[in-house]
């Protein structure tokens, strides 16, 4: 945990930013949930809340009615920055990984602004 800065994390996984950026990848966050790395940037992370939020809005009426699995069964397919990349989670992995990468999304433009102002 000392070469990285923490930004957000939950149950599920978390989001940081490495100490010693490698060239090209400075300003890039971290995400990992599950055995799940992906590197992205603020668009690519504003991309993605959009994908997730899609999977859940159409997949929240695509769970098997008396299915006693639904809620852990990985039948939902969620969208990455990367289009040839998409992940099959559950609709509670969805719920999840949205907290990871909104409450990611809100740090990070927190810090933003405070950084505006001088504060912090």
């Amino acid at each position: 945990m000392n070469d990285i800065h923490p930004i957000y994390q939950n149950d599920f996984g978390i989001a940081f930013k490495w100490k010693k950026d490698k060239p090209g990848q400075n300003n890039r966050v971290q995400v990992i949930f599950r055995d799940i790395g992906l590197l992205l940037t603020l668009s690519e992370l504003r991309h993605f809340s959009k994908c997730i939020a899609d999977t859940i809005k159409n997949g929240k009426g695509n769970l098997c009615g008396d299915c006693k699995t639904k809620e852990s069964c990985r039948s939902l397919l969620l969208n990455t920055p990367a289009h040839q990349i998409t992940f099959a989670v559950s609709y509670q992995e969805a719920i999840e990984v949205r907290d990871l990468i909104s409450g990611t999304l809100f740090k990070l433009e927190l810090d933003s602004f405070f950084g505006e102002l001088g504060i912090g």
